[in-house]
C-alpha cells in the first residue's frame, strides 16, 4: 500500500509468498492462487484501515499469514519497497518508486483505488549466488559468462554483468527475474523457458532448483504451504 500526508491511502493488492526457504522468500507472484476474492477484499481493506489509523507515511507491504481455512493473521509492516515490488507494478501498470517519491516529496498520490487494477499474472524469482546441491553453500567469484532471458512479459532487475566479482561479504541475490501474462499457466511456461535460456557461469546459482520448483506439481497445482521448499527439494 501507499499512503501520502494528505490523508490518502491505497492498496495495490496482494502477492504470494509461500514459496521460500528458512522463511526467505524465493518465488512472489500476484495474484494469490487460489485465494477467495472476499478474503483478497477483506485482506487489502485491513492493509488501507491500518496505514490510515496509523497516520502511516510511505511505500509499505503489510504481511499476513493466511491457515487453510483462509483466515488471515497479521505479522507485520515493511516500511519500505521490498525486493518483489516488481511483480505488483506489472499487475498493477504502477510505478511505485515513483510514488514513493511523490509522498516523500509531500505531493499526493497520482491514483485513486479505483485506478488500480490487477491485470494478469506477474511471477517473481529471486537469483542466488548459492549451490542449492550443496547445502544452499554461497558462491562467490567472477561471472565469465551472462546471457539474460528476454521477450515480451520479461524483465531482469540486476547489477550483474560478465566479469562481475560476486563477494562473500553481502547478500547472495544477484538478479531478479519477473514475468508478466495474461494466465498463471502463461507465466509459469514463460518462467520455465527464460530458466532455459538463462545461462551464467563461473559461480553456481539457484537456477537448477528454480527449474525443478516450476516443474513439480505441487506448486503448479499450488498445493503448498510456507515449508513446501525444504520438505520437497
Amino acid at each position: 500500500m501507499i499512503a501520502d500526508s494528505h490523508g490518502n491511502v491505497v492498496h495495490l493488492w496482494e502477492r504470494d509468498c509461500s514459496m521460500q526457504r528458512r522463511h526467505q522468500k524465493l518465488i512472489e507472484e500476484s495474484p494469490a492462487p487460489k485465494l477467495p476474492d472476499a478474503v483478497r477484499n477483506s485482506m487489502c481493506e485491513s492493509a488501507v484501515r491500518l496505514a490510515r489509523e496509523a497516520g502511516y507515511t510511505n511505500a509499505g507491504t503489510v504481511e499476513f499469514i493466511v491457515d487453510k481455512d483462509f483466515n488471515y493473521y497479521f505479522i507485520e509492516v515493511n516500511a519500505r519497497i521490498q525486493v518483489e515490488h516488481p511483480v505488483t507494478e506489472l499487475v498493477t501498470g504502477v510505478d511505485l518508486i515513483q510514488e514513493q517519491i511523490r509522498v516523500a516529496a509531500g505531493e499526493p498520490l497520482s491514483l485513486t483505488q479505483d485506478q488500480i487494477p490487477q491485470h494478469g499474472c506477474a511471477i517473481e524469482l529471486r537469483v542466488n549466488a548459492e549451490d542449492p546441491d550443496n547445502n544452499f553453500r554461497g558462491s562467490p567469484g567472477v561471472i565469465t559468462k551472462l546471457r539474460v532471458p528476454g521477450g515480451p512479459g520479461v524483465r531482469f532487475d540486476s547489477h550483474v554483468y560478465e566479469g562481475y566479482t560476486i563477494s562473500p561479504y553481502y547478500d547472495s541475490m544477484i538478479g531478479k527475474l519477473i514475468v508478466w501474462k495474461p494466465t498463471r499457466d502463461e507465466a509459469i511456461r514463460c518462467m520455465r523457458r527464460c530458466i532455459r535460456e538463462f545461462e551464467i557461469e563461473g559461480i553456481s546459482t539457484t537456477l537448477p532448483l528454480a527449474r525443478r520448483m516450476f516443474n513439480h506439481a505441487d506448486f503448479v497445482d499450488f498445493n503448498i504451504d510456507t515449508t513446501f521448499v525444504e520438505r520437497t527439494f
